[in-house]
């Protein structure tokens, strides 16, 4: 892969902005998608993409290359990812609070889930699954969401999120279980 050439990171570190074009068009739909599997809205995602490549073009001189540069990318999305989670659950919790005083609040809730690669008739089941993904722990989703969405293998995860592979295999047994549980009611079987 271009990205992983030490010549073409040694460019991107000298700031070639053709190189810099290389690396977005390589990896802008990745990022893209996986961010929006973990925030579930478009314009989030959107800007959230723009965010990690102008991180990335920030700070590619702290690039060691202790990891392939795609793991580094992902961390990067991941960690915003995360970072929004965050900020509007803290901002639910005011709501909530502000709603117990009387205060105004405008709730912040996905209404419609779109995520381009699934097919008109899946949607309902895709909202399904992404409404249940959010319900488990957050080392669960993200990496059944990196093996099971974007397809990465059981390496890459661990090496994303620096834990070992049997960590993420046991994340992945108990995502599997926790998401039958929370979906059964949905599909019971025969």
């Amino acid at each position: 892969m271009l990205s992983d050439n030490l010549e073409f990171i040694e460019l991107l570190k000298k700031g070639d902005r053709l190189a810099f074009t290389e690396l977005v068009e390589q990896y802008q739909h990745i990022v893209f998608n996986t961010i929006l599997s973990i925030v579930q809205q478009f314009q989030d995602a959107e800007d959230l993409t723009q965010e990690v490549f102008v991180q990335v073009y920030k700070s590619i001189h702290g690039f060691r290359g202790d990891s392939k540069l795609s793991t580094w990318i992902y961390r990067i999305a991941l960690t915003k990812s995360l970072e929004l989670e965050r900020k509007r659950k803290a901002q639910k919790t005011i709501g909530f609070f502000k709603n117990l005083i009387g205060l105004d609040y405008e709730k912040v809730e996905v209404k419609e889930f779109n995520h381009p690669g699934i097919i008109i008739q899946q949607k309902e089941n895709a909202s399904l699954l992404f409404s249940a993904l959010k319900k488990i722990p957050e080392n669960q989703r993200i990496a059944f969401i990196l093996i099971k969405a974007e397809g990465l293998s059981y390496m890459e995860v661990s090496m994303i999120m620096n834990k070992s592979i049997k960590s993420i295999e046991g994340l992945i047994h108990r995502a599997g279980e926790n998401l039958r549980e929370i979906l059964k009611c949905h599909y019971k079987e025969n």
